[in-house]
């Protein structure tokens, strides 16, 4: 009798912050979260959308504070122009003290950076 092969696709990741440390943080969680790879990073809003469109990432982590445009504008961009993308965004910020617009940006959720972990992306992943 045949083996029936079972694949799982990997989800493809953006990590988008300006702060290279952070970076190297969000790219070990991706690393330790089973089924997550990360294909790009970017450290402006300008160049995650850049990103977005060559590397066509399932999962977006936006930093909210970018140089350029901000996280929430590229965001927005994103997710006009890739609607599958699951962008989250991610701040040093308390939920109450985000920016009004963080909540009409496209984004399928706010993450507080100290929360970032193998187990929220597969929380968020499964949410989506």
């Amino acid at each position: 009798m045949p083996q029936l092969e079972v694949t799982i696709d990997t989800v493809r990741v953006l990590i988008v912050d300006d702060q290279p440390p952070f970076r190297a943080v969000a790219r070990t969680v991706v690393g330790l979260a089973p089924g997550f790879d990360v294909v790009a990073e970017a450290e402006t809003g300008e160049e995650a959308v850049v990103q977005a469109h060559a590397e066509a990432p399932a999962l977006v982590l936006m930093d909210i504070n970018l140089p350029g445009i901000s996280g929430i504008e590229a965001t927005r961009q994103i997710t006009a122009a890739h609607p599958e993308a699951v962008v989250v965004l991610l701040s040093t910020y308390d939920a109450e003290s985000l920016p009004d617009d963080a909540a009409t940006c496209g984004a399928a959720r706010y993450v507080h950076k100290e929360d970032l972990s193998p187990a929220l992306l597969a929380e968020v992943w499964a949410s989506r």
